[in-house]
């Protein structure tokens, strides 16, 4: 295929969509329209008016990418474009890092472009009955922003300042929890295909995180995507009836990322580092 690797647009969502739906990944319409607004999308096109590959950028200043959404229509398997198309984002992006959740699939491609395995995900989903805790967040406010940005980037090891200001208006509960000393932690819900997507859950302390999750975890089918480095996240989703659904490998580029998990809960997507 010789089309050239090219910078999408909002237009362009409903053909990412539809190869999304090829690789059977789902419409996600709320999260690709998130990342749009804070991501760089490129595109490879098939010639007949539909999408052959995909992948999103989203730069974090100079520091750190999150490469996301690396998709490659089911025709077009073994012909090289996913790796040509993430060659040319990991070749625009121009940050000192870049970082990526892997697939089975995808691994072996990604560790010949020179990533590295730093850790393991489970996403776990199910019903969930509701909060089972009230009074320990409240509803994020503009003045609480600021500081919900440097903890983010403290903990995150980046400025991500266009992802947060973002999180009060993409998710539905997007809450912090205060004490004396400021936020000792804040975390979102978004809806994605009818199913609740707990994170972003960034707290300065397991107990904190816990009870956190506790208040914002709507009634309904709900998913969390757990780093192994939690586990008392994978006991809290056992509790409450939440099982393995797959797992991933959290990969790395360059410069080692200086951020801390310990802190880093959950996401707010697996797209977004």
């Amino acid at each position: 295929m010789d089309s050239p690797v090219r910078r999408l647009s909002i237009d362009d969502l409903p053909a990412c969509q539809r190869l999304a739906e090829d690789r059977e990944w789902g419409r996600e319409d709320r999260k690709w329209r998130f990342l749009f607004s804070v991501g760089d999308i490129y595109g490879i096109d098939d010639g007949d008016g539909s999408l052959a590959a995909t992948v999103v950028s989203t730069p974090y200043g100079k520091d750190v990418a999150a490469i996301s959404m690396v998709l490659v229509a089911k025709r077009y398997e073994r012909r090289g474009l996913g790796a040509r198309i993430m060659r040319h984002a990991m070749d625009e992006a121009g940050t000192a890092s870049l970082c990526l959740t892997a697939t089975e699939m995808g691994r072996p491609l990604y560790e010949r472009l020179g990533f590295r395995s730093v850790g393991t995900c489970t996403t776990y989903t199910g019903e969930a009955d509701g909060p089972s805790r009230q009074g320990v967040s409240v509803p994020a406010t503009p003045a609480d922003m600021p500081a919900v940005r440097a903890l983010d980037a403290e903990v995150f090891g980046a400025d991500r300042t266009q992802v947060v200001d973002g999180l009060p208006s993409f998710c539905a509960t997007f809450n912090v929890v205060r004490d004396g000393s400021g936020i000792a932690g804040f975390g979102g819900v978004w809806w994605n295909d009818g199913r609740a997507l707990v994170g972003p859950v960034v707290a300065r302390d397991e107990g904190t995180a816990l009870a956190l999750v506790d208040e914002i975890v709507p009634p309904g089918p709900v998913r969390l995507d757990i780093d192994h480095r939690h586990p008392e996240l994978v006991a809290w989703a056992e509790r409450r009836g939440l099982r393995p659904f797959f797992t991933t490998t959290v990969m790395e580029y360059g410069e080692p990322i200086e951020n801390d998990p310990a802190r880093l809960f959950l996401p707010v997507a697996q797209a977004l580092g």
